[in-house]
């Protein structure tokens, strides 16, 4: 039961994630912002951001709709250990994309990290 909790708490952190995606147009002033750039750029950043809540939002439904699955079988174990492999590739990112010391930058490291761990927690630990 313990690591069925921890795939519950994989569906919120996806959820998390997905709502943050969401509020990017106002986070980041999008409307303004995107202006500044060519056409296709303008494009694809939106493009990339809606399919990315739309996987956010698969994970959580799959973390909610199936614990049991993707804690006792091949195919949801890899499942787990692909979106765990998601995260720690997204960490990684920061240092490559994001060369900053801001104490932002830091505390999402931290939180992909934490992504990292939880879903390849019940991988493990199962």
């Amino acid at each position: 039961m313990k690591m069925i909790f921890i795939i519950y708490m994989c569906g919120v952190y996806s959820l998390a994630f997905a709502l943050f995606h969401i509020g990017f147009w106002k986070i980041f002033k999008w409307n303004d912002d995107l202006k500044k750039l060519v056409f296709a750029n303008k494009g694809i950043m939106q493009i990339l951001n809606v399919q990315i809540i739309y996987y956010f939002l698969f994970t959580a439904f799959v973390c909610f709709a199936f614990p049991a699955e993707l804690l006792n079988t091949k195919l949801g174990n890899a499942f787990l250990l692909g979106c765990s492999l998601f995260w720690l590739i997204r960490a990684i990112q920061q240092f490559i994309f994001l060369k900053s010391n801001h104490y932002i930058i830091r505390i999402l490291t931290v939180i992909f990290i934490i992504g990292t761990v939880l879903f390849a927690l019940p991988v493990f630990m199962n």
